[in-house]
């Protein structure tokens, strides 16, 4: 059989329908380290390095298991085919490559419908390489999406096939772990950019103020989105309630956990901040409205539809450690207990998200790929 493609798209299909393959990833052993394929069922992997191939071939070949199936993944694509070409000569039957490579991972989008029939649609759209999720509103002819990703495409493409223009995109708070798509959108779409200004002053793009306790509406009918301030990740942290029901939290509130508020270096007033939000908001909420958050830590976190989505009295009673805090000066230690050191290129993308510095598309996927590193607590609490 000769080697063959194969897509990002078609790799997240095999993982959640947990097809039976080898995953062989030639990366170096860092790269490979520090960010790798990840899906919600346990998979056959191995890390052998392209280099590997190159100096010691025949015991490279050795290394990997003969599996009736198997699908490489390398930085670029041409180590995979050079590796895959290696492997089919050696007698493997089914072997495929990762069309343009990890990046192509990073940046695929696969959209899951959150809602029963409300008279709207509410889809979350995972991005399993950087475990996080933005959010798509569809009411009619027309489109709201929160918190979107730079592959603008995908969004575009949805909208396309349900007849829709897109007329709103939210910010929830300004993104340090990933480049955001809405002023990309908004050039493409005419798509208007609703951000909180307190992130946002000084953007080098137009952008419209969103203010607390604010209802936004489709043109006819819809549900409404309700502004609500939720700083302390970010001093202008906003989440958004839809249709009374659906909480899009942004970086505030995780399934296992809870924004950091250390990424911009006044952890100790920004955690005065996420306390008050903590007990004056979200602990308030009504046990059955549904968290939408913005990232998740672990697959085990989704729900038997691969949703990553939990009412907000389950989510309090889940983590006790967080949610039984009653003192701020005890919520800044629990802080300062989960404290680690951020990414390097957060600074760099917060720069990028205000319209700072502009970087051409392969320094952006360079910068956006890796797991996200927003959660307070770096592993779900002890009782999970």
């Amino acid at each position: 059989m000769e080697l063959r493609p194969y897509s990002a798209a078609e790799l997240f299909t095999w993982l959640t329908n947990k097809e039976d393959f080898l995953l062989l990833d030639v990366r170096n052993p860092v790269e490979f380290g520090r960010f790798k394929v990840e899906g919600p069922y346990p998979i056959q992997m191995v890390n052998v390095p392209y280099m590997e191939f190159i100096e010691f071939e025949e015991e490279s070949v050795a290394k990997v298991p003969r599996a009736d199936q198997v699908r490489i993944v390398c930085a670029k694509e041409g180590s995979a085919k050079y590796v895959g070409e290696i492997l089919v000569k050696n007698g493997f039957a089914d072997v495929a490559y990762l069309e343009a490579g990890i990046k192509s991972w990073g940046n695929h989008l696969d959209p899951v419908r959150v809602n029963a029939v409300n008279g709207y649609e509410l889809y979350q759209f995972r991005r399993p390489g950087k475990a996080s999720c933005s959010y798509v509103l569809v009411s009619g002819t027309e489109m709201m999406i929160f918190d979107p990703a730079k592959n603008i495409e995908a969004y575009q493409r949805f909208a396309h096939e349900r007849g829709c223009a897109v007329i709103k995109t939210f910010e929830t708070h300004r993104q340090a772990d990933y480049i955001s798509g809405s002023p990309m959108l908004a050039r493409a779409t005419g798509a208007e950019i609703m951000a909180p200004e307190p992130d946002f002053t000084g953007a080098a793009f137009r952008y419209t103020p969103v203010k607390d306790g604010e209802v936004y509406t489709f043109s006819s009918d819809g549900p409404e989105v309700k502004a609500i301030h939720t700083p302390g990740h970010t001093p202008g942290s906003t989440s958004y309630l839809i249709d009374g029901k659906y909480f899009v939290s942004g970086d505030t509130v995780f399934i296992l956990s809870i924004g950091r508020p250390d990424l911009g270096g006044m952890a100790e007033e920004w955690s005065k901040m996420l306390y008050n939000t903590m007990t004056e908001i979200i602990v308030p909420l009504d046990d059955s409205v549904t968290i939408l958050p913005g990232h998740y830590m672990e697959w085990a976190e989704a729900n038997d539809q691969l949703v990553f989505a939990e009412t907000i009295g389950k989510i309090k009673a889940g983590n006790p450690d967080i949610y039984g805090i009653r003192d701020e000066k005890k919520f800044f230690t629990f802080i300062k207990e989960n404290m680690r050191p951020q990414p390097e290129e957060y600074a760099k993308i917060r720069e990028i998200n205000a319209g700072l510095v502009e970087v051409d598309e392969e320094q952006q996927d360079t910068l956006d790929l890796g797991k996200n590193e927003c959660a307070a607590s770096m592993h779900p609490p002890p009782n999970r």
